[in-house]
């Protein structure tokens, strides 16, 4: 039973629970960033570069003959060196990176605004209150 025991403890530790919670929101927030890029920064992207898509720049390793497609060349059991899908998800990896380092850029300048935002000073204790009376007093 200690182990049940112990399980019990980890899984209701408040550790565990914000992570899981940060789990959850991160593949949420990955969702968001992901269609972010595939459906607004892409297009327009794509249409800069003249629909540029490496994925399917490949290069056959040994004997098969021409192939059309990545998918015909696989198809046909050939080796296959796929270097355009790897030039492509690396692509997609640093406009994902940016698009989340933009967003975490403008949270954390707003957090920082409202951080520098003055606050009242600290009103004094009743000590000091009572001390600069006496000050005034004395000075009269």
């Amino acid at each position: 039973m200690g182990l049940v025991k112990e399980f019990k403890e980890f899984a209701v530790k408040g550790n565990a629970m914000d992570m899981a919670v940060g789990i959850i929101i991160g593949a949420a927030f990955g969702k968001i960033i992901t269609s972010l890029v595939k459906d607004v920064i892409m297009p327009p992207l794509g249409l800069l570069t003249g629909g540029a898509d490496f994925s399917e720049n490949f290069m056959v390793l040994g004997e098969g003959g021409p192939f059309e497609t990545l998918a015909a060349a696989r198809e046909s059991g050939a080796p296959v060196l796929a270097y355009g899908t790897f030039i492509q998800a690396t692509i997609d990896f640093l406009i994902v990176a940016f698009a989340i380092f933009m967003m975490i850029r403008a949270l954390n300048s707003m957090k920082k605004k409202e951080e520098e935002a003055p606050s009242a000073p600290p009103k004094p204790t009743e000590d000091v209150v009572l001390l600069r009376e006496i000050r005034d007093s004395l000075a009269k």
